[in-house]
């Protein structure tokens, strides 16, 4: 059994930035003083003078952004407004560009109403925890205690127009092979996928329909991409379509379904691109993922030689361990790929294309690629609470796990851990009986959601 703590949060910072529902928790004000609190530490410890910041298509964006780049400009930040645009997007041009570093306004896989920022530094990776705990600290501070620089200190603010075409470029180069006599479905969740993901994918010589790509600012995610996959399985089948591909909100993640409208989710995908590039002799024979991922992502590897390694939930803990191992590959089961030779964070259009390279050059179907790994069942639930604190050391809540754990009497395991960016306590029952490991996962979120309210 593993009883995971993930990410010491902070009072504003969860796993991926700072999130909340925008205008009540997440407000204009708060996003101000993040620019400026940003900004001074920006200033006092690395090289950046710009920020770039890109949004997803949320009704809030353009509200928090404006806050944001008034702060940052307070701080004597310059800033480049991109519009929207993905956050890999904004993380290759953070890296491309001198002495910038880059924010986004997005809430990735949630709805609408929510929103979040978060910063890449200025290699693209998103900022360590030592960073974002000196900007917790500067936001504890009065207005009147920041330095304000006056005239020409004063950061300006221009529109970054070529962002998109910059990132589209970067892409042409991500495969070395045409994806003509692709048919391919990609659901855009209404977001920052809407133009980037299907442009992407042509210039690449993929044909393809497109759905869910007409944002309207509350749209995002609402009933598509990789969060429900349910429209683009019909649309695969209807279109008779070679397979389908769904983005999230900020287009940092892909799930895929097959031709005959079957899931192929992060862990297979990460297996097929894990094989492929094992086959062509660049895997470098190890790959990261979390402790999320399914064991038949780790028994295919182990037969094909791949060493695993485990992180805690999260794509910058999956990416830290795969620079402390040097590894190319990693990523988690919600899609989050990391594609270390081409990108410095989860990017969905470029494992869009790598994942379409692999079917083209093998000559084989997505579905026959997936079945390289075997999936264990596995069940997830998320139990709503009023308190994440403390459950790891509850006697009634340990007890619960005790008993659960001596019924799949070692033929599966437990994960117990805390979400980093919502109210909830989720439980993962994995092993070869679904019906055993519905019925442990549901008593065990009965006495959490006794225990935490």
């Amino acid at each position: 059994m593993q009883i995971k703590g993930g990410k010491t949060l902070g009072k504003y910072f969860g796993t991926d930035g700072v999130r909340g529902l925008a205008n009540e928790k997440l407000t204009p004000e708060l996003a101000f003083k993040l620019g400026l609190a940003c900004g001074r530490a920006l200033k006092e410890k690395t090289e950046i003078q710009t920020m770039i910041i890109g949004r997803d298509t949320r009704r809030s964006g353009p509200m928090l952004g404006s806050a944001l780049a008034a702060g940052f400009c307070s701080a004597g930040i310059d800033v480049l407004d991109a519009g929207v645009l993905s956050t890999p997007a904004v993380a290759y041009l953070a890296r491309v560009t001198e002495g910038a570093g880059g924010a986004v306004i997005s809430a990735s896989h949630n709805p609408a109403p929510d929103n979040g920022i978060k910063f890449f530094g200025h290699q693209g990776y998103k900022l360590d925890d030592a960073m974002e705990g000196l900007i917790e600290k500067y936001l504890e501070l009065a207005p009147e205690e920041f330095p304000r620089p006056v005239g020409a200190g004063v950061g300006s603010l221009k529109p970054m127009n070529d962002g998109a075409g910059r990132y589209l470029s970067y892409l042409k180069g991500a495969i070395d092979c045409e994806l003509k006599g692709l048919r391919i479905v990609a659901d855009c969740a209404n977001g920052a996928a809407s133009d980037l993901g299907p442009a992407a994918l042509r210039q690449a010589g993929a044909q393809v329909i497109s759905i869910n790509d007409l944002p309207d600012g509350m749209n995002i995610n609402d009933g598509c991409g990789s969060t429900h996959l349910e429209g683009l399985k019909k649309a695969v089948v209807y279109y008779q379509a070679d397979l389908g591909l769904a983005f999230d909100g900020d287009a940092d993640r892909l799930l895929a379904v097959d031709g005959a409208g079957q899931e192929v989710n992060g862990d297979k995908i990460i297996v097929i691109l894990g094989l492929f590039l094992q086959e062509q002799g660049v895997l470098g024979g190890r790959a990261v993922v979390t402790v999320m991922s399914n064991l038949g992502l780790k028994k295919a590897f182990e037969q094909a030689g791949i060493t695993v390694s485990e992180t805690k939930v999260g794509d910058r803990y999956v990416l830290e361990r795969m620079l402390e191992e040097d590894a190319l590959l990693g990523g988690e089961q919600s899609g989050h790929v990391i594609l270390r030779d081409a990108a410095t964070t989860g990017d969905g259009v470029l494992t869009a294309l790598r994942l379409l390279a692999a079917v083209k050059k093998t000559g084989k179907t997505l579905a026959q690629l997936a079945a390289q790994m075997e999936q264990y069942p596995q069940v997830l639930v998320n139990v709503p609470v009023a308190c994440k604190e403390g459950w790891d050391t509850n006697p009634a809540i340990r007890e619960a796990v005790r008993q659960a754990e001596e019924a799949l009497a070692g033929s599966g395991r437990l994960l117990l851990r805390p979400s980093g960016t919502e109210q909830l306590i989720r439980v993962m029952a994995e092993g070869p009986d679904q019906t055993i490991l519905e019925r442990l996962a549901e008593e065990l979120a009965q006495v959490i959601r006794r225990e935490q309210g």
